[in-house]
């Protein structure tokens, strides 16, 4: 069986050797003919899987190891009877932690007893609920909004509250067009001028839920502070954009080590299933040991003392930033940053907690 996988694509031989050739190509420029004799294909996000790769293939199954499935064609796919699987969920905590990590960044106060901060999150699905877990447990207050979810743990509120009351609010909705809650441009002229201006915005789901124009006004005007892991028009990003962000990162917020891993798993078990295989492979065999943080420590102590050598996001805005040539940043080195990207380990691989 021949197998093409993006190059990028965490412990592929592992999982997937035994079952035929793997060719391993770059996701980004993946074409027809790249495809055409292959039975299996297994993606990211950046592989546009629509009919014009697809047609006329000998392709059975696509798999891809993200959480989204907006660059996948399902119609085309269905069309053409082929098998498809996404991830969702794979990267969930890390995405969570990712959100952590940014406000801790941005205000390392919020370790201490908070009384009146309020996170809102958008989009309550598997990141929405294990950052409203995590958040919890730092004691904070939390509010979300999702019209398809409700969580009995927190207060479930509409769109309009959310914005209104939330001190800072973390994005993580799939980017929809055709819909009745559509997500595309969510964030708007209209929501970004209800928000308090010393409101936080994170956005680490899909680039164009943010109406990129609308957000450089806004903080022209406003001065807020944003986290952009994702960005409207990726990977054309522009230096004025960058340079007005209180923190950059080059769509890593879902890349741990388990993350990674745990995705390529969840498409190996797909076309197991599919081709008939037995299951028998489990990624945590294959990762190495951490330092142990949090046994037995106080969770925000721990995290006030270490938080840094867990997740340095200040490094990875400072990469960002240094790939900025002629007004924008450079192609080749945000894929480079994203291809050579050092893994991180989630907090439980340091015996932290996780939802």
């Amino acid at each position: 069986m021949k197998i093409v996988a993006d190059e990028n694509l965490a412990f592929t031989d592992y999982f997937f050797s035994e079952f035929g050739d793997i060719q391993h190509k770059a996701g980004r420029t993946l074409t027809h003919a790249d495809v055409k004799d292959a039975e299996a294909l297994l993606v990211r996000s950046v592989t546009a899987v629509n009919e014009s790769l697809i047609e006329n293939t000998a392709l059975k199954y696509v798999g891809s190891a993200t959480i989204g499935t907006d660059h996948l064609d399902i119609a085309a796919l269905e069309k053409q009877g082929i098998t498809w699987a996404n991830a969702a969920g794979c990267n969930a905590q890390a995405v969570a932690e990712y959100v952590i990590t940014a406000l801790l960044h941005l205000d390392e106060s919020l370790l201490e007893p908070q009384e009146k901060f309020t996170l809102g999150i958008v989009g309550l699905g598997n990141v929405g609920k294990r950052l409203a877990y995590m958040a919890q447990l730092l004691g904070w207050n939390v509010i979300g909004f999702d019209p398809y979810v409700h969580l009995d743990s927190i207060e479930n509120v509409n769109f309009q509250t959310l914005l209104q009351q939330a001190n800072a609010i973390s994005i993580h909705v799939p980017l929809t067009k055709n819909d009745e809650h559509a997500t595309y441009h969510l964030f708007d002229e209209k929501a970004l001028a209800v928000l308090q201006p010393n409101t936080i915005l994170i956005n680490s789901a899909r680039g164009p839920v943010v109406k990129e124009a609308a957000l450089i006004e806004d903080i022209q005007h406003t001065q807020r502070k944003v986290v952009l892991d994702v960005f409207e028009h990726e990977p054309v990003i522009s230096e004025e954009l960058i340079d007005m962000l209180a923190l950059a990162t080059p769509h890593i917020a879902g890349y741990s080590l388990e993350g990674k891993a745990r995705g390529t798993q969840m498409i190996y078990e797909a076309f197991c299933q599919k081709f008939g295989f037995d299951i028998n492979k489990r990624f945590e065999t294959q990762l190495p040991a951490c330092d142990d943080y949090f046994s037995g420590n106080d969770l925000k102590a721990v995290l006030k003392q270490k938080l840094a050598q867990i997740y340095d996001i200040a490094q990875d805005d400072a990469n960002i930033r240094a790939c900025i040539k002629d007004g924008k940043v450079e192609q080749k080195a945000f894929d480079l940053l994203r291809k050579n990207y050092p893994l991180r380990r989630e907090w439980a691989a340091h015996g932290g907690p996780h939802a």
